[in-house]
């Protein structure tokens, strides 16, 4: 069973930055890996994913403005600039189109 556990998430006001951690209990360097975030009364979506090979694709709400990365085997990261209280959701990585289960996830909260 893979273990994702997200970190990072708080409480920012609009217009700041946060920077979220996915650590996974297996090497994750050559998995397509994404974000994807749940604000409430809402369905999850994939917010944004990077490939095996390093390739980036975001929600077009949050182009320009978040970057997913990754630096090692086991991270995945999400950097986000210029928050907007509509980013406020709780926040999950995972494999894309994967079976694996979701972690705990993140809360973000941006106040206006």
């Amino acid at each position: 069973q893979v273990r994702l556990v997200e970190s990072g998430g708080g409480l920012a006001q609009a217009g700041g930055s946060l920077r979220l951690s996915c650590t996974a209990s297996v090497n994750i360097f050559r998995v397509n890996m994404g974000w994807y975030r749940q604000a409430s009364g809402k369905q999850r979506e994939l917010v944004a994913s990077i490939t095996r090979d390093g390739r980036t694709n975001y929600l077009d709400s949050v182009k320009g403005r978040f970057t997913i990365s990754r630096d090692d085997a086991f991270a995945v990261y999400l950097q986000m600039n210029s928050l907007k209280p509509e980013d406020t959701a709780v926040y999950y990585c995972n494999a894309i189109s994967s079976s694996w289960g979701w972690g705990q996830g993140t809360q973000v909260t941006v106040s206006s």
